[in-house]
């Protein structure tokens, strides 16, 4: 275990890497610059101050030059500075990057609470009534769009009703846990029933796989109940197959909380990321986008090796 564990690190690494090169190679190449910015806002900037100024900046020199600089300063703990906040990138990155973990892990927990027992339930009567609701639910769960969802959200308890917040993360001059978590409910419901749409369907299919095993008869044989049957044999031959629909989601749902930062406006990794990028601010944008590559490999690291924890019968020796 020890050694297929480095093995990957390195794979992890290497792959982190890579994706380094190609993020920092398409920002890079994206329409003007900073400077540029700079030289339309302000008339009085001649073409020699901007020439001055690039090189200042070390936007005179290709492409792959400027990639071996930035990776040579951040291999040795300088990510640069923000341009929009005036502010070292990794004090931008740490209030923003723990909103969206918290965001994504409250969300992950919610849809698997909803679709574990909902999974079980339409295994358990397979092409019936209560299979088919559940059916319709989660494929009208993962099928609606995650902008329009939230606009719906916002729409029903922001507008109609005014019981919730429409965005923000905290009132101005509050920051209780009881006014934050206001401002944290619709975006939750939001990831939350995306989510759990396509979670009853994985856990739905794997039950129905592990009730046609043999040793499920045998239980039945024995005179064991249904309830003992699913808690103490099906589920748990699940877990893998759960571990496995966790880890392939978490890029999707970091990628859906992008997508519903923005919407809500809550001050999480999306929201930064999509102003970075509109404000031109390379280092920002670049360095959010690597933690979110990171976040997908890291979840798919740690779910191949809770497969050996869970079933001895993996070998990672070859």
């Amino acid at each position: 275990m020890a050694g297929y564990f480095v093995r990957r690190l390195v794979e992890t690494l290497l792959l982190l890497l890579v994706m380094s090169f190609l993020i920092y190679g398409l920002i890079g190449l994206m329409p003007g610059d900073p400077i540029d910015l700079m030289v339309s806002a302000d008339p009085n900037l001649t073409a020699a101050d901007a020439l001055r100024l690039k090189a200042l900046q070390g936007l005179d020199v290709p492409l792959p030059e400027r990639y071996w600089r930035w990776l040579s300063a951040t291999l040795s703990g300088d990510l640069g500075y923000s341009r929009l906040y005036a502010r070292p990138v990794l004090e931008v990155l740490g209030p923003r990057l723990l909103n969206t973990l918290l965001l994504m892990g409250t969300s992950l927990i919610l849809a698997l609470v909803i679709a574990v027992p909902a999974g079980i339930v339409a295994a358990l009567d397979p092409r019936g009534p209560v299979d088919n609701t559940i059916n319709l639910l989660a494929f009208a769960g993962f099928s609606m769009p995650s902008f329009w969802l939230g606009l719906l959200l916002i729409i029903l308890f922001s507008v109609q009703l005014g019981w919730l917040p429409a965005g923000g993360s905290a009132s101005i001059g509050e920051s209780g846990l009881l006014d934050r978590l206001r401002y944290l409910i619709l975006p939750v419901l939001t990831l939350t029933l995306l989510t759990a749409g396509t979670f009853i369907r994985f856990v739905r299919a794997a039950m129905l796989e592990a009730l046609r095993e043999d040793f499920i008869r045998t239980a039945r044989v024995k005179g064991l109940s249904t309830t003992a049957v699913v808690i103490r044999h099906a589920l748990p031959h699940t877990a893998l197959a759960m571990i496995t629909m966790t880890a392939l989601h978490a890029g999707s749902l970091f990628s859906g909380a992008l997508v519903v930062e923005t919407i809500f406006a809550y001050l999480g990794m999306g929201k930064l990321i999509y102003d970075a990028i509109l404000g031109n601010d390379y280092n920002l944008a670049l360095v959010a986008l690597l933690l979110a590559t990171l976040v997908t490999l890291v979840a798919n690291l740690v779910a191949d090796l809770a497969y050996g924890w869970l079933d001895p019968r993996i070998d990672y020796g070859g």
